[in-house]
């Protein structure tokens, strides 16, 4: 860091101007570059002494395994530097100016043009510091240009926040704005070099404390010829502290290349059942980080926001959209651990119901005959559920869903986090005017009607399914550093709700997913590497232009569940899709390129091996009596291996240390795919 700060801060010029009358307590200026009748700079009005605040950069955000996302780098402004001139009157000051501008406007596109009255204003009242008239440049833009840059044209030195990946969970990242234009007029004491940043989105704006840092100090002295002075640094900026975040960046910008080749507009998740932590967190359109830096025009920014992809709208977290049977688990959930049904019980699903004035249909409409809850899991049965949904009534199951995380936010480190929408008796009087009905009850069981949910919360779901007893809390930020690279705050696993639910409930909801890949309607999801359980969805949208959506959720492997997750895609107007057929496609691209990753991370620990240590020569074995043989430890070959030490009355005495068997590295049983 102190090579960029050298960098950085040599020849800068910018800052802040005290009276003449104030340089009093600045010791003999003659040993500081100048001549015996420089002290007469102290009672001419043209001599300054300027104090300068050095912005300090701000700490990077960066992945679980130290990759940034974003990090500060040096730019560069080109600025407008007048010399001090013996005799200038307003014309020459600003055709001195214009002519340079011009020069400037040949190098660089873009230069601003400031009126005459602002080039004599600059020259009057702040001509040491220089007037930026260019929008950032980087190393080759600079390099491009200095050769050519002539007299009174500098390339001025700053920071500049960077996102190396673009539009990379651009909407959890965020991005930062200037705290505000550099001033005009006198110059102010401890003016910034150049315009600070402060987090204005995501996880730039919620910490932007911890990644701020402390900005340093600088002083110049000039004398009333422009003369400059050694220049003194009484204090160095300190960089912001680090935040590091549970995402993976490989695993999340696999799932964004994912999303960008199966869905126009969709989302992925990906959570760790067993911590919380959320790894991948993919929202499908995004935006360029870098177009906020270091500023947005108020014309791109009109045309992000009327697109109609949303693309600053973070799907993952920000979307209400209807479950649809990925909602079903919970009903399952709800109605094996209540009593209402059992593994066996079989209930009859025709290919429709009507209920009032309307007619719900199964999904292929087609009549089942008696199925149990496994195999209306596996076939995404409508009314099975249905019915059952009716049975239990809408707050029973509704009840549950809240358990499992619905209808709050999920509490991480997100802004606009949607908590989406579990109704209640008190929503349905207020927006409805009436109680539940019958309907209302068969339609939530289906994940339709008023339930709401995030792709964030149907993942937060499925890893309370595979975890089977808690619902984990959610992680985004792994650790929080200051600029020593000190821990400050550190993330640990903690429960957020105990889920109640029975344990062959549980276990019951699991096979019925298990099934869902193992020939029911998930199959297009099944991996070659594990046993994949999931649930797919296919639910009514936006009803006026017909836009259905798409769901996968679930979580691997069976037996040991490490991985919670959910897919959405989002259809066109009048596009039929479904979840086999769309979402269930997503995971398996997502999982199947990386199956030697997963494979080493949901792999059971290796047994224990004794080994032997070769380097130790090991005892001869004595033959022994049948009474010294008591307690002896044998090998077939009748090697003794270890006896009980015989009380002595000396404590002091020691049992010989136990020898472990040989073992054929051949012998050692290697774990087979899926285990």
């Amino acid at each position: 860091m102190s090579r960029l700060f050298t960098h950085l801060l040599f020849g800068a010029v910018a800052a802040t101007a005290c009276p003449a009358q104030d340089l009093a307590a600045i010791s003999d200026p003659g040993q500081a570059g100048g001549s015996a009748s420089d002290a007469s700079i102290f009672t001419r009005r043209d001599a300054r002494a300027i104090t300068l605040s050095i912005p300090a950069p701000r700490g990077m955000i960066l992945d679980r395994n130290g990759q940034p996302f974003a990090q500060s780098r040096v730019a560069w402004q080109l600025g407008l530097q007048y010399q001090q001139f013996e005799k200038a009157d307003r014309e020459f000051v600003v055709e001195w100016g214009r002519a340079r501008i011009e020069k400037a406007k040949l190098l660089v596109p873009g230069v601003s043009e400031p009126t005459d009255e602002e080039l004599w204003n600059h020259y009057r009242e702040r001509r040491w510091l220089p007037l930026l008239i260019s929008t950032h440049l980087n190393k080759a833009q600079k390099e491009k240009i200095e050769s050519n840059l002539g007299s009174g044209l500098i390339l001025h030195p700053v920071y500049q926040r960077y996102y190396p990946h673009g539009s990379m969970a651009a909407h959890i990242i965020g991005y930062t704005g200037s705290v505000g234009k550099l001033p005009t007029g006198p110059i102010n004491f401890n003016e910034p070099l150049w315009e600070e940043s402060e987090g204005r989105s995501g996880l730039e704006y919620l910490y932007n404390k911890e990644l701020s840092g402390q900005s340093g100090m600088k002083k110049l002295l000039y004398d009333e010829h422009g003369r400059k002075f050694p220049e003194e640094q009484p204090k160095r900026p300190r960089p912001g502290g680090n935040v590091i975040t549970t995402l993976n960046l490989e695993w999340q910008k696999h799932a964004e290349d994912v999303l960008k080749e199966h869905a126009r507009r969709g989302a992925f998740v990906l959570i760790d059942v067993n911590t919380g932590e959320v790894l991948v967190m993919a929202s499908r359109p995004s935006f360029d980080l870098n177009e906020w830096i270091p500023g947005m025009s108020e014309k791109r920014l009109k045309e992000l926001q009327d697109d109609a992809a949303t693309p600053l709208y973070g799907r993952a977290f920000q979307s209400a959209y209807p479950p649809g049977s990925c909602f079903k688990p919970i009903v399952a959930m709800t109605a094996l651990d209540s009593g209402e049904v059992d593994a066996d019980t079989a209930i009859d699903c025709p290919g429709s119901i009507t209920i009032g004035d309307h007619t719900f249909h199964n999904h292929n409409k087609r009549d089942a005959g008696a199925i149990n809850v496994i195999q209306a899991l596996a076939t995404s049965n409508n009314i099975w559920f249905g019915k059952v949904g009716m049975r239990l009534g809408a707050n029973t199951f509704l009840n549950t869903a809240r358990r499992f995380g619905f209808g709050d936010k999920t509490g991480l480190d997100l802004v606009g986090e949607n908590p989406g929408n579990i109704p209640t008796n008190e929503w349905m009087l207020a927006v409805e005017k009436r109680r539940f009905k019958d309907g209302d009850a068969f339609n939530m069981s289906i994940g339709q009607g008023p339930v709401l949910v995030t792709p964030l919360q149907v993942a937060q779901s499925m890893a309370g399914i595979a975890n089977g007893g808690v619902l984990p809390k959610l992680h985004l930020v792994n650790q929080v550093q200051d600029a020593y690279g000190r821990v400050i705050k550190q993330a640990m696993p903690e429960r957020r709700n105990w889920l109640g639910i029975d344990e062959k409930a549980i276990k019951t909801t699991r096979e019925g997913m298990r099934e869902v890949v193992d020939g029911g309607t998930g199959q297009a999801a099944g991996l070659s590497f594990t046993e994949l359980c999931g649930k797919t969805g296919t639910a009514q949208w936006k009803i006026n232009d017909h836009t259905n959506l798409a769901w996968f959720a679930g979580f691997m492997p069976y037996d040991e569940p490490r991985f919670a997750f959910a897919a959405v895609y989002e259809g066109r107007p009048g596009e039929n899709p479904s979840g086999g057929k769309n979402a269930a496609p997503i995971v398996k691209s997502f999982f199947e390129p990386l199956k030697d990753e997963f494979k080493e991370i949901i792999a059971p620990a290796p047994k224990a091996l004794e080994v032997i240590d070769e380097s130790v020569a090991a005892p001869k074995a004595q033959p022994v009596t049948e009474d010294e043989a008591e307690g002896v430890v044998k090998t077939p070959e009748g090697k003794i291996l270890d006896t009980k030490p015989k009380p002595s009355g000396n404590e002091a005495d020691v049992a010989p240390i136990p020898r472990a068997l040989e073992v054929d590295p051949s012998e050692i049983e290697e774990p087979e795919d899926g285990q």
